[in-house]
């Protein structure tokens, strides 16, 4: 069979004109150079050069060889390339998911353009989903990397959840809310108050840990007539129909209707990234770009 180094050799002394400028241009032996060109003309059983007294010559059939050859080796190299940097993690493609309460804003949004700028080699294709469907979709093998809100209630063997930084959690309400104009207010005043996210008995995240801390002031949240999970939070909170704990980052993507109020004492949430155990180099980049950001 014939091998790239025969390949290399053969189109070496094509380029070069001699046997022995190619020997010295690929620091190898005369002799041993001649004798891997004769097994190569062995194996295509025909004549690529024609030996003469001054230069070597293509026969007809050297001068059909050469360019496929040429081709032949770059096409190599393309592949050792490509598979040298996905290896390395500086090529390939990416799933990205994050639950509606971690939406692409500010530093991550900033963090994921600074990533995909320094690897100009990847593409990224990004969801929105629930902590629970990311979690089982990264045990399952169909993503790569989750952003989601702590705590997790529902842990994946091969999964591993690493905290990245933690918000102050804020009131929303609509600005026509009794407590809209309020410069802080306290867990306890939100007694009565109809909250649109109420936990699910199997599911953690923002809803969950609203509800703990409503705990801790001394009463359990009480479900508003509509609730939901999602970010159509926000259109509920506007429409009026409740209120709602909600990080800060909220603010980005909130309606101009919706009123924002910092709570009294320490109150915050935590964002969490999950990922495999077993993820490769371009998903540990990614997650070290993301580390990095929320050290900084």
């Amino acid at each position: 069979m014939t091998t790239t180094r025969q390949l290399r050799y053969f189109v070496e002394i094509a380029e070069s004109g001699s046997f022995s400028a190619a020997a010295e241009r690929l620091f190898i032996a005369q002799s041993a150079l001649s004798r891997q060109i004769k097994e190569l003309e062995s194996q295509l059983d025909t004549s690529l050069f024609e030996r003469t007294a001054r230069a070597p010559r293509l026969t007809a059939a050297g001068a059909a060889f050469l360019p496929r050859a040429r081709n032949l080796l770059v096409d190599l190299e393309k592949a050792e390339r490509l598979a040298r940097e996905i290896g390395q993690g500086l090529r390939g493609s990416l799933r990205i998911s994050h639950s509606s309460t971690v939406p692409l804003t500010g530093a991550l949004l900033a963090k994921l353009s600074d990533f995909l700028r320094a690897h100009d080699g990847v593409e990224m294709e990004i969801a929105q989903q629930s902590s629970e469907a990311q979690l089982l979709e990264l045990a399952e093998g169909r993503l790569d990397l989750g952003l989601l809100r702590l705590p997790v209630l529902r842990q994946h063997e091969g999964v591993e959840v690493q905290p990245l930084f933690a918000e102050p959690l804020l009131l929303a309400v609509a600005t026509g809310h009794r407590l809209a104009a309020e410069t802080t207010v306290a867990l306890e005043q939100l007694r009565d108050e109809p909250f649109i996210s109420i936990p699910h008995r199997q599911r953690g995240g923002l809803s969950y840990l609203s509800a703990q801390l409503c705990m801790q002031a001394g009463f359990f949240p009480r479900a508003a007539r509509v609730v939901s999970r999602k970010t159509t939070q926000l259109q509920l909170i506007q429409a009026g129909f409740g209120v709602a704990l909600l990080p800060e980052c909220m603010r980005d993507i909130a309606p101009a209707s919706v009123r924002f109020v910092p709570l009294l004492g320490e109150a915050s949430s935590t964002v969490a990234v999950a990922v495999r155990r077993d993820a490769g180099a371009l998903v540990g980049h990614l997650l070290e770009g993301l580390k990095a950001s929320s050290r900084d």
